[in-house]
């Protein structure tokens, strides 16, 4: 099967906000922050700590959604000369085969280690932290999608 794409920046920026906020440190460390707002709100409310306190744990909460949502994928997109190219992928039974303008590259199913199926896009990953997107949209209609997606779960698996 083969599909050709380029990359949309909204939904390419909600693709890397989805990749962050699956990753194991970033849930834990907006659970840690949180709990910290919550707990510092309910002292203020209670008047158990100082104004003061109440709003670093606020200013600590906006500042850690503002690098996440905004700054992060906003700069990794800036960044990244692999969103402005145009692509043709091939599934095939081996492995997978994208070409640009540029080159091609290959790879044997076995140097992805999961995929992750987001709205918009197949993460198919490398390693926990380099990872190649495929947008939906790119398949022709719901029957090429659903086969890519069950080759996909054959050939990687998925986390």
């Amino acid at each position: 099967m083969t599909v050709q794409f380029g990359y949309d920046k909204k939904q390419v920026i909600q693709a890397l906000r989805y990749h962050f906020l699956m990753r194991p440190e970033i849930k834990i460390l907006l659970v840690l922050i949180n709990v910290f707002a919550i707990t510092s709100a309910v002292l203020f409310a209670l008047k158990k700590i100082q104004p003061i306190s109440f709003l670093i744990f606020s200013f600590l909460w906006f500042l850690l959604m503002l690098v996440i949502w905004r700054i992060l994928p906003g700069s990794i997109y800036r960044r990244s000369l692999t969103f402005q190219d145009h692509f043709t992928m091939r599934f095939e039974n081996e492995g997978v085969m994208l070409e640009t303008a540029k080159g091609s590259k290959g790879w044997d199913w076995k140097k992805f280690s999961y995929f992750v199926e987001s709205p918009y896009f197949f993460h198919l990953y490398f390693d926990a932290r380099s990872f190649f997107l495929v947008p939906k949209d790119a398949f022709k209609d719901i029957t090429d999608l659903q086969t890519a997606r069950e080759m996909l779960k054959e050939k990687v698996g998925k986390k």
